[in-house]
C-alpha cells in the first residue's frame, strides 16, 4: 500500500491512462479524487477501483473557475491532495493549411490550458502537503509527440511541446526555491485507448485516420499507468512510455532536426503506398 492516505488527483479519469492510473492508485492505499467530462466513463472507472477508494467529479478541464472549485471540493472531501495527475487531452489530426481554428482553440484550451488550471488550482495544496523527506508530486501528460513533431499532428504536438515546456520550467522553480514538490513530465507513444475514437480530423475519411492510429497503438493503459507509477517513485524528470516513445525520444538526440526530413520522407512513401492500394 505504497500510497496509504495519500489523496491523488487524476484528470480525464474516465477511459484510458487516467482509467488506469485512478484503479492502480486506489488499490495501491489512495483517497482517489477523479474527474473526467464524461460521467459515465467515470462510474466504470469508479465501479473497477476497490469499493469507497474512488471519488468522482465531473469537470471540463478548460474551465478555470470550475478547476478552482474543483481543487476546493477535493480538499473538502478529501483532505489536501498531495499527487496530481493532469492527464486529460485530446487529438486533432490535420494539416496546419487544412485545420480549423476553432478545433485549435478547443485542443489548446484541454491540453495546455488544462495543465496550467490543474497547477494553478492544486499546486498550493502541493506545497502545503508536501515535505523534504516525502515531496508532493506533480504529473503532467505530454506525449512522444512533445518530443519530436509529426505531419498532421502540429496542433497537437504544438500544445505537447507546451506542456513539456511548462512542466520542465516548473520542475526547476521547484528546485531553485528548494520547494517540496516533485514534478515529472510523462511522454507516452501512442496507447491503446479510445483516444483515437474521440479525436478530431479534417481528413476527408476520419474512420481511416482513426483505424491508423489504433493500429499504431503499441502499450495497454494498464502497463502505461505502471510505467508512470515506477517513474513517479523513482523521482524521474522525464517519463517515457512505450517502446514507440522510447524510440521517439532518441530522434531528436541522435538525428538533430534532420529527423524532420526522415520522418516526411517516410509518411510520403506511405502515402504513394496507399494511394496505389
Amino acid at each position: 500500500m505504497r500510497y496509504q492516505d495519500r489523496v491523488a488527483v487524476v484528470t480525464g479519469a474516465g477511459s484510458g491512462i487516467g482509467r488506469a492510473l485512478t484503479i492502480a492508485l486506489a488499490r495501491d492505499g489512495a483517497r482517489v479524487a477523479a474527474s473526467d467530462i464524461d460521467p459515465k466513463g467515470l462510474a466504470e472507472t469508479a465501479s473497477a477501483g476497490p469499493a469507497g477508494s474512488v471519488t468522482t467529479y465531473p469537470l471540463d478541464v478548460a474551465d478555470r473557475a470550475a478547476f478552482s472549485a474543483h481543487a476546493e471540493q477535493v480538499r473538502t472531501d478529501l483532505g489536501p491532495a498531495s499527487m496530481v495527475f493532469n492527464n486529460a487531452g485530446v487529438d486533432l489530426m490535420a494539416n496546419i493549411a487544412d485545420m480549423d481554428p476553432a478545433d485549435l482553440d478547443w485542443l489548446f484550451g484541454i491540453n495546455i490550458g488544462g495543465v496550467v488550471n490543474g497547477i494553478k488550482a492544486f499546486l498550493p495544496q502541493l506545497l502545503e502537503t508536501g515535505t523534504a523527506a516525502k515531496p508532493s508530486h506533480l504529473i503532467t501528460m505530454s506525449s512522444a509527440f512533445g518530443l519530436i513533431a509529426v505531419p498532421a499532428q502540429g496542433a497537437y504536438s504544438a500544445s505537447k511541446f507546451a506542456v513539456r515546456g511548462l512542466t520542465e520550467a516548473l520542475r526547476q522553480e521547484m528546485i531553485l526555491d528548494n520547494l517540496p514538490v516533485s514534478v515529472h513530465c510523462v511522454h507516452p507513444g501512442v496507447v491503446k485507448t479510445n483516444f483515437g475514437a474521440n479525436m478530431r480530423t479534417a481528413e476527408a475519411d476520419a474512420d481511416i485516420a482513426r483505424t491508423l492510429f489504433d493500429k499504431a497503438a503499441m502499450t495497454t493503459p494498464e502497463k502505461a499507468a505502471e510505467v508512470i507509477l515506477r517513474g513517479v517513485d523513482k523521482n524521474r524528470a522525464r517519463i517515457l512510455v512505450g517502446p514507440d516513445g522510447r524510440v521517439m525520444a532518441a530522434l531528436p538526440r541522435v538525428l538533430g532536426v534532420s529527423y524532420t526530413t526522415l520522418l516526411a520522407r517516410g509518411a510520403r512513401l506511405m502515402n504513394s503506398r496507399s494511394k496505389k492500394n
